[in-house]
């Protein structure tokens, strides 16, 4: 009887055993995979207000190597929006991985590129859609990239990769009055000034930086900044443009 006793006492304690072995061990591991749900980085935004300190528009000259009849034979004119020219870009910032370049666009219109100068992270690529009447063959002889599209036609689209860093001053073959400039950019922390003259860079990652304030026609603009996690951060450029020669530009 004794004996019976103890065995059903040995079994009761073994199966009682694992029971509370099973019930202890999630919050374990609940606790070991806590840290990994916890990884996001703060960031902060850059904000302010650009001011040109000479005349906002002048007109450019218009000129054509080829006078055919028909669409497209007189070259329209148009005025120069210089806000819409400058670009502010933050220096040797730190990328997180994973982050893709977006894709980007330089149309041809009423015989122009549009926009003008085109902002892009490096990686990224740039369609060139024909919106014009007339064939159009955009081209770049740059160090930063070369490449020739060939002849295409209104309606179609033709496009290229820009993966190193520099100014890409881009052409047409056909339209010799026609230029603009993709500036690519080693990381995705950039802004053009609205028509107002406000940009806003966001999710900047915390730290002291440098911010350049670029236009085609002048020495960079630099100022310093101090980016804290959470926050906004006031930065305000006063770029003054010279004005444009009395030849394309």
């Amino acid at each position: 009887m004794e004996g019976g006793i103890l065995l059903r006492g040995v079994r009761h304690a073994l199966f009682v055993f694992p029971v509370s072995f099973i019930v202890a061990t999630p919050p374990s591991m609940m606790a070991r995979s806590a840290p990994v749900t916890a990884t996001v980085v703060a960031t902060g935004r850059i904000e302010g207000q650009v001011l040109l300190s000479t005349t906002l528009t002048a007109r450019r000259p218009r000129f054509r190597i080829y006078s055919d009849l028909g669409p497209g034979a007189r070259p329209p004119s148009r005025e120069v929006d210089e806000m819409g020219n400058v670009v502010l870009y933050v220096q040797r910032a730190t990328v997180p991985d994973g982050t893709a370049p977006a894709r980007a666009a330089m149309a041809q219109r009423d015989e122009q590129f549009v926009p003008h100068i085109l902002p892009v992270y490096r990686g990224a690529t740039v369609d060139f859609p024909n919106n014009d009447d007339v064939f159009h063959n955009v081209f770049s002889l740059s160090s930063a990239k070369t490449f020739d599209l060939g002849r295409f036609p209104k309606g179609s689209s033709k496009s290229d990769v820009f993966d190193k860093s520099g100014t890409v001053q881009v052409f047409c073959h056909i339209h010799s009055d026609m230029s603009a400039i993709v500036l690519v950019l080693e990381n995705p922390y950039f802004a053009v000034p609205n028509d107002a003259g406000r940009y806003v860079i966001d999710g900047v990652p915390p730290g002291d930086y440098t911010v350049v304030g670029w236009h085609e026609r002048i020495k960079p603009v630099t100022r310093t900044v101090r980016v804290t996690a959470g926050e906004t951060v006031r930065l305000d450029f006063n770029i003054p443009i010279p004005q444009p020669d009395d030849v394309s530009r």
